[in-house]
């Protein structure tokens, strides 16, 4: 686990050990250091999981995003390249939050002489979505 999750993991335990402290204690439980204990336990465990999962997740995304780039620069001319398993490299870039790369990405594949009309509308509708989203949650 790296710094930032183990900060996640601490400021987590940090917030919610002192509210089970004062809920054990307002429900009068007999053994609330032990309950309380057990909780934080519980928490830390489950915390450490998610964080885990998330910084897997996002690291296998980012070495299939490595593989694209690697695959469009073997050949640049080729729209085929632009895509990883089925997946437009624009789509990649877009599910990390990288709009302006996918922008890019999206024009220079609309360039390209092979290039077909629905797969560049689709890009730029999901870009566009992107973009919507970041309007609507910033």
């Amino acid at each position: 686990m790296n710094y930032a999750a183990s900060l996640a993991v601490v400021v987590i335990l940090t917030f919610f050990f002192p509210l089970a402290v004062k809920v054990g204690l307002w429900y009068d439980v007999p053994r609330s250091l032990v309950n309380t204990t057990l909780g934080t336990l519980v928490m830390f465990v489950t915390a450490t999981l998610v964080i885990r999962s998330q910084v897997g997740r996002h690291r296998r995304a980012a070495e299939q995003l490595d593989l694209a780039r690697a695959q469009v620069g073997a050949d640049p001319q080729n729209p085929r390249a632009y895509f990883l398993g089925g997946e437009h490299l624009a789509t990649l870039l877009l599910r990390l939050g990288r709009r302006r790369e996918a922008a890019e990405v999206i024009d220079r594949y609309a360039r390209l002489g092979g290039a077909r009309e629905s797969e560049i509308v689709s890009l730029r509708e999901q870009l566009l979505q992107a973009e919507r989203r970041q309007k609507r949650g910033g």
